[in-house]
């Protein structure tokens, strides 16, 4: 597939527009993310992050004419059997905010002496010639007792990394108490799109 130069992001989620765009911008050469772009709200209505992502991605691409970047993310909990996994965002209802998703996880682990877990991105690219890739990028780490850190959003406040590979550093902290561009090389997210870019290359 030929690099695109620029990409619609399909979301309408600023925190995640921001990351998204961000790791974008620092990759050699950069993918410029086209902004003001608007389209219909799209029911994710499969049951994988690979089909979610694709589903987002085709429907953006269609509706604004311009290569589509699109990633659903699962947060899975060993202790949960690998929930709340496709439904994470809206893992306390459809109209939960990440307060009333961490609250509903905080309890659903209390006592939970196993508390392993990782971050799972699936990103889609697919450009108007319907071309189309999907990569995924892994971060993993452990739900902590209760949140820490002011940073981030969604989870972060309670995923604390455990330090593998790249993450090394950071280890023991929460992805709430990690700045931003630490937060943007070494997040499941992050992992992802550098593999769509490297595909890309």
């Amino acid at each position: 597939m030929k690099r695109p130069h620029g990409v619609v992001v399909a979301s309408k989620n600023r925190d995640k527009i921001a990351e998204v765009e961000a790791v974008l911008a620092a990759l050699d050469p950069p993918i410029v993310v086209l902004p003001g772009h608007e389209w219909a709200d799209i029911d994710e209505t499969e049951d994988s992050l690979a089909g979610n992502a694709l589903l987002k991605a085709r429907a953006v691409c269609a509706a604004t004419g311009h290569a589509a970047v699109a990633d659903d993310t699962g947060l899975e909990v060993d202790a949960l059997d690998g929930g709340p996994g496709v439904h994470t965002a809206r893992y306390a209802g459809d109209a939960a905010s990440y307060d009333d998703n961490i609250d509903k996880l905080l309890e659903a682990m209390d006592g939970a002496s196993e508390r392993g877990a990782r971050f799972r991105s699936v990103i889609a690219l697919v450009t108007p010639s319907s071309a189309e890739v999907v990569v995924e990028g892994v971060l993993e780490g452990f739900i902590t007792k209760g949140r820490r850190g002011e940073r981030g959003f969604g989870y972060d406040a309670v995923f604390e990394v455990a330090g593998v590979g790249d993450s090394a550093q950071f280890k023991g902290r929460t992805l709430a108490e990690i700045g931003a561009d630490d937060k943007n090389r070494i997040s499941h997210r992050a992992v992802a799109l550098r593999i769509l870019a490297d595909h890309l290359s």
